[in-house]
C-alpha cells in the first residue's frame, strides 16, 4: 500500500471569502518528483486546468515551473482576491499509484469545519468536483451528517449549488466540474455543455470550465 498525505498545508489568506477544496493532488508532488512544468503548490500538476482557467479568466501571466516565482505568483493571486484552498484528504491509502479518487481507502480527513470556524469570512466552498464516491463534496457530506449539520439544495443543475449553517452563519457550496483530465468525459455528456458545443464546434472542455467557473471566482 502507498500512502498518499497531502503535501501542502491549507493556504487560507486573512478574510478570504472564497475557499477552494479538493481531494489530492498527484501522488509525485507527495514525494516531490516533479514533472517538466509542475508547480510545487496546491493544483500545480501540469495535467491539471485549474490555474490555466484562472490565468485565462484574470489574465494573470503564470509561470508553469517548479520555481519559488511560480509559486509566489499564486499565493499574491489567492491573497489579493481573498481565495483559500484547503483540500479535504490529509492522508489516504493506495494499491495504485495514481491520483483516482475512486482508488483511496483509509481516507483521512482534515476537518473542514474547524476552518470555517477559524475562518468566519469565508461565505462559499468551492468543490473541485462533485458527489461521486471519495470526491471533495462526497467527503464534506459525511462531515456534516458526522456532526449534524443539515445540507440544503439550492440548484440541482450543474454546477450543483447548496447551503448549510454554522450557528447563524449561512455558507454556500458549490460543485464545479473538476479541473483534470479524468473529467473531460463527464463534461462531454453535460446537457449544457452540448448545447454550446452545437453553437460553437470549436468551444472544448477546458473553454467550457472558464465560462463556469468565471461565475463563481470574479
Amino acid at each position: 500500500m502507498f500512502l498518499h498525505t497531502h503535501p501542502y498545508s491549507p493556504f487560507i489568506p486573512k478574510n478570504a471569502t472564497k475557499l477552494i477544496v479538493g481531494t489530492l493532488p498527484p501522488p509525485r508532488f507527495s514525494v516531490k518528483e516533479f514533472k517538466e512544468g509542475d508547480v510545487n503548490f496546491s493544483y500545480g500538476s501540469r495535467d491539471g486546468y485549474l490555474w490555466p482557467i484562472l490565468d485565462r479568466i484574470f489574465s494573470l501571466n503564470l509561470a508553469y515551473k517548479t520555481t519559488e516565482e511560480a509559486i509566489q505568483q499564486r499565493k499574491l493571486f489567492l491573497s489579493v482576491y481573498r481565495i483559500g484552498i484547503c483540500d479535504i484528504v490529509a492522508s489516504a491509502e493506495r494499491e495504485n499509484i495514481d491520483a483516482s479518487d475512486l482508488g483511496m481507502t483509509n481516507i483521512k480527513c482534515r476537518d473542514l469545519i474547524f476552518y470555517l470556524n477559524e475562518n468566519p469570512s469565508i461565505e462559499t466552498i468551492l468543490f473541485m468536483g462533485g458527489n461521486s464516491k471519495n470526491g471533495p463534496e462526497y467527503l464534506f457530506r459525511r462531515q456534516l451528517k458526522e456532526k449534524g449539520i443539515a445540507l440544503e439544495t439550492i440548484s440541482s443543475e450543474v454546477p450543483r449549488e447548496y447551503q448549510f449553517k454554522i450557528g447563524s452563519r449561512i455558507i454556500t457550496t458549490v460543485s464545479l466540474t473538476a479541473p483534470s483530465g479524468a473529467a473531460n468525459r463527464a463534461v462531454g455528456a453535460i446537457a449544457e455543455y452540448k448545447a454550446l458545443k452545437k453553437k460553437h464546434p470549436n468551444l472544448n472542455t477546458i473553454d467550457f470550465r472558464v465560462l463556469q467557473y468565471i461565475n463563481y471566482f470574479v
